[in-house]
């Protein structure tokens, strides 16, 4: 499955600064104009809801979907049996946006971009992985793909990320 809209995943050992770097490349894409969404991977179970609220009572009493739905703001919670892929994510849910950048999501077939600090290891997680486009790190890992340096400027990150459309 390859998605029409341009999906890649910042990946990289926990506490390198992958939520930073994603939080700085969605405010510069903003400010191009970008419609962007952010799909952030977690091993853990996920509860969205707060308890006692209408929607948690409609979860518990067996809906399979909840919505709600205010003046500015739109909240889909969905049971789902198995873990969805990306593509199968954004292909769904997200068709209207520009771009979408995951959070994690190692594994999968997408386009990835690895957050790398020496001071958290001497080598990549995804060095041998051929969706490997880029590397932000404070030291070069000498891989054949574009390093970008982690205090350097975001705007040439996303001028890379933008040719991938």
């Amino acid at each position: 499955m390859k998605s029409r809209i341009p999906v890649v995943s910042v990946v990289g050992r926990s506490n390198v600064g992958k939520t930073t770097i994603i939080v700085k490349l969605v405010r510069e894409l903003k400010t191009r104009g970008c419609k962007v969404a952010t799909v952030k991977h977690s091993h853990h179970s996920l509860e969205l809801d707060t308890e006692g609220k209408d929607s948690w009572l409609h979860t518990r009493a067996g809906a399979d979907a909840v919505v709600v739905s205010s003046q500015n703001m739109l909240g889909v919670m969905r049971a789902s049996p198995a873990e969805k892929p990306l593509l199968e994510i954004v292909d769904s849910y997200l068709r209207d946006m520009d771009v979408v950048i995951a959070e994690g999501y190692k594994t999968e077939p997408v386009p990835k971009i690895e957050v790398f600090r020496t001071a958290i290891s001497s080598d990549l997680v995804c060095r041998d992985d051929n969706n490997l486009i880029a590397v932000i790190g404070d030291k070069e890992p000498h891989v054949s793909v574009p390093f970008f340096h982690i205090d350097g400027q975001v705007s040439s990150i996303v001028d890379f990320l933008l040719t991938l459309k």
